[in-house]
């Protein structure tokens, strides 16, 4: 099958390249900047990909990039958390984005395209609310990166419906693992703890952690075997941050474990703590106001039966193995940068 993959230089799209390569698939990837090393060498580094310059924002280009695909595998987006004034630009670029995509791969007649979802178009519930599945949609969309992916993926839907395309949508949880060349807010929050911010007390919330490589395989999976349905990638278990920064003090014990987890009450304040963390350690700030007040007393409970059910899909990386393998991938970037 001959497969597009659009943010092909992206954490995922990085990992679904080296998957697609794998299984037999030919490849085609789509960056933004074509003439920069700095942001293609590392996927040419896969094998036989071929790369293209397509822009959302020109969909000529993106058009030019799906000539004779069978596939598409939309990957590219804005993920941020920490944006100030850069809102409305993060919503415009998942809805717009997926309009562009979507229309391109009609006019260029592609059978088949998977979205790039995210578990965070699903509600967060009360802590003895039962799991969460494919069925559910959140209504609290204050966080501008779960407005995004939600009204990005609700207009694919509706796309897909006008347009008559065969369209699945992998909502994967927070994703973590090799391959990155940049951070994202992911990595950002493992680099954060492997500097201590949460030595004097971890944040009381929980995170819907899953493996690149994970979520790499699920998009295969949808592709080759997914109906014109939603499927969710994460793994069994929601780790909460303490258990994360715990783990990590057990990868490499120069990483400090939490003393504790905060209380509830403290949970308006991390904001406030997170600046005065970046400060300090010179880490990227990732909490907002919007983010603590949407989590705050709620947990993450979600169900990834279907995905194993219907495509045989199962997490084959620990949360251990795959925060080890995260942490190794934030050393190594940092050494070559440093070069």
């Amino acid at each position: 099958m001959k497969v597009l993959v659009t943010g092909a230089n992206g954490h995922l799209g990085t990992n679904l390249v080296r998957e697609l390569l794998a299984a037999g698939h030919a490849v085609r990837g789509s960056v933004r900047a074509l003439g920069d090393p700095l942001r293609t060498a590392h996927v040419r580094a896969l094998g036989p990909v071929e790369l293209v310059e397509a822009d959302l924002d020109q969909p000529a280009t993106l058009r030019a990039a799906m000539d004779g695909m069978d596939a598409v595998l939309h990957t590219a987006a804005l993920y941020l958390f920490y944006a100030p004034g850069q809102d409305a630009a993060i919503v415009k670029a998942s809805v717009e984005g997926i309009d562009a995509a979507l229309r391109a791969a009609k006019d260029a007649g592609v059978g088949r395209i998977v979205v790039t979802s995210s578990t965070g178009t699903l509600p967060i519930g009360a802590p003895d609310a039962s799991p969460v599945d494919e069925k559910d949609w959140t209504s609290d969309v204050r966080v501008p990166y779960l407005r995004a992916k939600t009204e990005g993926e609700r207009r694919a839907w509706a796309l897909a419906d006008e347009l008559g395309l065969e369209l699945s949508t992998v909502l994967p949880g927070a994703f973590g693992g090799p391959g990155f060349a940049r951070h994202t807010p992911t990595i950002d929050i493992v680099e954060a703890i492997m500097k201590g911010v949460f030595q004097l007390g971890a944040p009381p919330i929980n995170y819907p952690w899953v493996d690149v490589r994970d979520v790499a395989r699920a998009h295969l999976l949808v592709l080759e075997k997914g109906k014109r349905e939603r499927y969710i990638a994460v793994n069994d278990h929601q780790p909460t941050m303490t258990e994360i920064a715990q783990t990590m003090h057990m990868i490499d014990p120069v990483v400090p474990r939490p003393l504790m987890t905060l209380p509830t009450m403290l949970m308006p304040a991390l904001p406030w703590l997170d600046g005065l963390a970046s400060l300090i350690n010179g880490t990227s700030r990732t909490m907002t106001g919007e983010i603590a007040s949407t989590i705050k007393g709620r947990v993450w409970n979600i169900s990834n039966q279907k995905i194993r059910r219907e495509l045989g899909w199962q997490p084959q990386l620990s949360i251990k193995q795959s925060l080890a393998d995260t942490m190794a991938a934030i050393q190594e970037l940092a050494a070559r940068k440093a070069a």
